[in-house]
């Protein structure tokens, strides 16, 4: 019998970011440094296979920086960490690199920046999600409010309406945050916002490739981590743009075949830290039972990159 035809589409941008490429540099580049092990506090992204191949090298994960030891080196998560974090690192006289994402310490400097000039602040994110954690913890415990909600913005007690500003985590839906910043800014005309969007250019640009492609598509298949807050938009976006089958594997061996039996079209994206290892394998996994025909469906060019931390530029 001859494989079913298919079209396979799949996103561009997808996967891999600027932020999550430095960042797991960052952990190569200090074990070749310092040699093994180095310490990671939190997952360096949120993918398994990524966390996993770091391990073998001689990554060390864990939660809390008490689980470190003083003599070994230890970095920061792409995700960003309160400022109590690397104030008690530097305590300890540890040697630690700070992997938080760029786009992630612009959020943090604009909370501070509203704070130092006497406004209150409003986080717009998701609860116990490290960057929402990192985020609030740049200023004291009570000075930040979250908001995650439409309904969030209509309970939330403020000091005085007239002296805030809003900061949102990089890796929400853009279309869910904008119903948000209008209920902020009906209620509180007053309010200050960023100078530019928090959301960041790779969870923008990937939510607008799956736009492009939901519709076109019988399925769609998100390549990411259950644990990964723009993977997980990825789907909702594909949901909401069309596709009446969206879904999140976190590689190919994830795959519903059953759900997906009759389908003529399949879109394929990946969130900002899912290696494109992975979605290969989920392309080739559907090449093996499918006469499949790929479609590229491109909405943007990327060519951003970060310089890691000069510490990690010096030699030893």
């Amino acid at each position: 019998m001859p494989n079913p035809p298919l079209t396979l589409y799949l996103a561009a941008p997808r996967g891999f970011c600027a932020g999550v490429d430095r960042a797991i540099k960052i952990v190569e580049m200090a074990i070749e440094k310092w040699g093994a092990p180095v310490y990671v506090r939190h997952e360096i992204v949120h993918n398994k296979f990524v966390v996993d191949g770091l391990r073998d090298k001689g990554a060390v994960f864990v939660e809390e920086l008490s689980d470190c030891p003083d003599d070994r080196p230890v970095i920061f998560s792409a995700h960003g960490v309160p400022k109590s974090v690397p104030q008690a690192a530097q305590a300890r006289e540890m040697v630690f690199v700070d992997a938080t994402c760029p786009l992630v310490s612009k959020v943090h400097i604009e909370a501070q920046r509203h704070a130092d000039a006497g406004l209150q602040m409003i986080m717009i994110g998701h609860a116990g999600h490290p960057e929402t954690v990192g985020t609030m913890g740049q200023l004291p415990e009570g000075d930040v409010l979250l908001v995650e909600t439409v309904e969030d913005v209509e309970q939330v007690t403020v000091r005085d309406p007239e002296r805030l500003a809003f900061v949102t985590q990089t890796t929400l839906s853009v279309d869910d945050t904008a119903d948000i910043v209008a209920a902020l800014q009906a209620r509180f005309p007053a309010i200050v916002g960023p100078h530019k969007e928090d959301i960041c250019y790779a969870t923008t640009n990937r939510q607008e490739a799956v736009k492009a492609m939901a519709p076109k598509c019988d399925a769609m298949l998100v390549v990411g981590a259950p644990n990964s807050s723009n993977s997980k938009r990825l789907v909702e976006v594909g949901a909401r743009a069309g596709c009446a089958y969206s879904q999140l594997v976190q590689r190919a061996t994830d795959i519903d075949w059953r759900s997906l039996e009759g389908i003529a079209s399949v879109g394929i994206t990946a969130g900002a830290s899912a290696p494109e290892v992975l979605i290969n394998e989920v392309i080739d996994a559907f090449g093996a039972r499918y006469d499949m025909t790929v479609e590229v469906v491109e909405t943007a060019v990327e060519n951003v990159e970060f310089k890691v931390p000069r510490v990690l530029r010096e030699p030893a």
